[in-house]
């Protein structure tokens, strides 16, 4: 079954809100194997949108739409389909019901136009709305199925969950079973990682292979279809393994993982505590870091020092190394991470110092920045680092890279 997804509303087209929903319904449809191919948004116009239903009916077996059932003039979805269709509307009497009852136990006063949005087209199956007032409808019209959704997601969400998505099972001869996973990468940017697995992304067709970039991360999403969940699984291993002989040195985890959770596990794993110097970054690794719950048993504590007084007084640099290599270097890193580290008896000490922008510092450009590591059972080390972004960018960035920095130092025990 090859699916369109209709975003109805004209808030969609001026930016006023994003087309979450899109996402969602392609993730939830991908899940029971059925195929989206188009994303369509459409204003609030009974030409456009009938234009938008031929158009979508030329390429897709089913049509999902979200948005316009709403009691106002300008939501016309349903009116537009029914005349499509050449149905007539009705009152889905449940669904009128319920809207009542809301209004007397909020004591809010109701509308005439409120009954609008207890309409249905005749014949449609009814999709219950138990998060709002609309309900949803799914139509089957010679070849075409039709299904309509509010817009507000959390509305539309659990109603296409609870029961879009069965409607559109029991219309399927069969359902594959799909299953996905991500790999995750980072210090290589996306067109760096197509090009060493260019044979494998020209020549994918089941498992798919699907490389996005974002914010200094690279994703592969990559989806088995068969039919059993032992075989779709088998078919993702034989694909990661490829990819990870191309491009295995910059992975670092699955799915919903971050480089501070993996750091993280890590830590907690091999019962490691850490405290941490921040210039540049001004406290972000520590914040990132004690966003997880549990941290406390890792995290020891740590110093945000600005300014070269505090990296003096409070960390201990000696002011030499300042006036010789300057903040900006790796003897200055170096020295912050020993220092944080010996003065907490902490196993690992990360700093972080340089030019975080927009201007340069002490005839660095901005991005420079040098971060710093010591161990209690290993020799200090510094890494240069070079970015190119915004100031805010810069120190997020600089965050990642120390935890990427460290699991590639912890990867060598």
């Amino acid at each position: 079954m090859r699916a369109e997804i209709i975003g109805v509303g004209t808030e969609l087209l001026l930016g006023q809100i994003a087309n979450t929903n899109a996402q969602y319904l392609s993730g939830q449809l991908a899940e029971i194997g059925v195929n989206v191919y188009y994303h369509t948004a459409v204003g609030d116009n009974p030409n456009r949108l009938t234009d938008a239903i031929k158009q979508a009916e030329k390429r897709a077996d089913l049509l999902i739409f979200t948005g316009g059932l709403g009691p106002t003039k300008d939501d016309l979805t349903k009116e537009i389909i029914a005349d499509h269709l050449q149905r007539e509307m009705e009152t889905d009497h449940e669904a009128w019901e319920r809207i009542q009852n809301y209004f007397k136990k909020t004591g809010r006063y109701m509308t005439a136009n409120n009954e609008k949005q207890a309409h249905i087209i005749k014949g449609a199956k009814v999709l219950p709305n138990e998060h709002g007032m609309a309900p949803g409808m799914f139509v089957k019209e010679g070849q075409h199925f039709y299904m309509l959704l509010p817009g507000p997601p959390h509305e539309m969400k659990p109603m296409f969950r609870n029961y879009g998505s069965q409607a559109i099972i029991d219309q399927l001869e069969t359902v594959d079973c799909i299953e996905s996973r991500v790999l995750r990468f980072f210090n290589i940017g996306e067109a760096e990682i197509a090009e060493k697995l260019a044979d494998i992304i020209d020549a994918q067709t089941n498992p798919t292979v699907a490389p996005l970039a974002g914010d200094g991360e690279v994703t592969i999403r990559l989806t088995a279809r068969s039919d059993s969940r032992d075989k779709a699984m088998a078919m993702l291993d034989n694909i990661e393994k490829e990819i990870q002989e191309k491009a295995g040195e910059y992975f670092y985890g699955y799915d919903d993982t971050s480089l501070m959770a993996e750091l993280l596990k890590i830590l907690e794993d091999r019962e490691l505590t850490i405290t941490a110097a921040e210039s540049l970054t001004g406290g972000l690794f520590q914040s990132e870091m004690t966003s997880v719950v549990g941290v406390s048993t890792m995290l020891l504590g740590g110093i945000v020092c600005y300014s070269n007084e505090a990296k003096v007084k409070l960390c201990n640099v000696k002011p030499e190394t300042l006036e010789k290599h300057g903040a900006v270097s790796e003897q200055c890193a170096i020295e912050l991470a020993e220092n944080v580290r010996e003065s907490l008896n902490a196993d690992i000490g990360i700093s972080f110092t340089g030019a975080a922008g927009p201007d340069s510092l002490e005839g660095h450009p901005a991005g420079t920045v040098w971060i710093g590591m010591s161990f209690k059972d290993r020799e200090s080390k510094a890494v240069l680092v070079k970015l190119a972004g915004t100031r805010n960018g810069n120190r997020r960035r600089s965050v990642k890279m120390g935890c990427y920095y460290l699991l590639k130092e912890l990867d060598k025990k």
